[in-house]
């Protein structure tokens, strides 16, 4: 298969092709994922040529729905999960933190549970509150959880893969204001492990970290800083949990600063994690504390709203500024 440029929905979209055409096992299923294809389109055409059987609609009960996939991971299925918008997870949320995360540990590891829990997350849709939200703290605090997000096509497409080749439950955040974004995605080169975070940009002066759809954003504000001559580097995690700490570190002791940003709220956001684990780690290091730019502690606020509540580019550069003047 040739190298192609895809938006990342249709990434995501061939990957799961993939997944149900190698293994009779896996099976994909949510809220109007087979005849309707997804409210954005990500699993279209995958029940026609897969059949009802693979592809399968479900009622509206998202703790129905993960209970189900549950009892499929457990007679020895792989099923991928679709839940239509992110703030619509926590009906099922009890199934994924009391049973999902814990049978594995519970039974002494002699079950596994494949099971791939997808959600759109994230705003910049003109969305409203349930249907922009960033609750990847949430699923990441809990042990026995894997938590990815990609930001670009080639990850949406592998890390898919991996995280349904994977034995453990993985929730797959997928940014939903970049699913049509293109990038190349060459089906036969995976671009490294799960849970790898990514340097896609060099730089000297200080670290970018960010994952999902915050990396576009950090990639444009290191161009900006660019032609002020500061040289930013950006590290893409990819992986919330578990954290490749170790690339984030030599980043992080080459440029000696260290701006975190995600769109979740700062508060005890992923963010904090990374700075009091660098700070632990690299603390004669550092010539400025670790700084985290993300959404304001509030609920989502209404879609005029949302380009205020969301971090852009300005505030990012603030962050910068910030840093660099110490």
């Amino acid at each position: 298969m040739a190298v192609k440029k895809l938006p990342i929905a249709k990434a995501i979209n061939e990957s799961l092709r993939r997944a149900l055409d190698t293994d009779p096992k896996v099976l994909v299923m949510g809220e109007d994922v087979g005849k309707l294809g997804g409210v954005f389109r990500v699993t279209d055409g995958l029940q026609k040529d897969f059949g009802e059987e693979r592809v399968i609609d479900t009622p509206l009960a998202e703790s129905g729905i993960v209970g189900t996939a549950i009892g499929l991971a457990l007679r020895g299925y792989r099923p991928v999960v679709e839940i239509q918008f992110d703030g619509f997870v926590f009906p099922a949320y009890d199934q994924i933190v009391t049973q999902l995360a814990k049978m594995h540990a519970r039974a002494l590891g002699k079950i596994k549970l494949p099971v791939v829990i997808r959600i759109p997350y994230g705003g910049g849709i003109g969305a409203v509150e349930h249907h922009s939200e960033s609750p990847e703290a949430l699923f990441a605090h809990v042990a026995g959880l894997k938590v990815v997000s990609p930001s670009n096509s080639s990850d949406a497409y592998w890390m898919l893969q991996q995280a349904i080749q994977s034995d453990d439950p993985v929730i797959f955040f997928e940014p939903k204001r970049r699913y049509w974004d293109k990038s190349e995605v060459d089906p036969e080169s995976i671009p490294g492990p799960l849970h790898k975070a990514s340097v896609v940009r060099t730089g000297t002066d200080l670290t970018l970290v960010a994952y999902g759809p915050m990396v576009k954003v950090c990639l444009e504000a290191a161009a900006a800083a660019e032609e002020e001559g500061r040289s930013l580097e950006v590290v893409d995690l990819r992986s919330i949990s578990p954290i490749d700490f170790d690339t984030v570190q030599t980043s992080v002791e080459k440029t000696r600063r260290l701006v975190v940003v995600h769109e979740a709220p700062v508060f005890l956001g992923s963010g904090a994690e990374l700075a009091a684990r660098i700070t632990e780690r690299s603390f004669y290091h550092l010539e400025a504390p670790v700084l985290r730019v993300g959404g304001y502690h509030a609920p989502y606020p209404p879609a005029r709203l949302e380009e205020e509540y969301l971090p852009g580019l300005d505030r990012v550069l603030d962050a910068v500024d910030r840093s660099l003047a110490y």
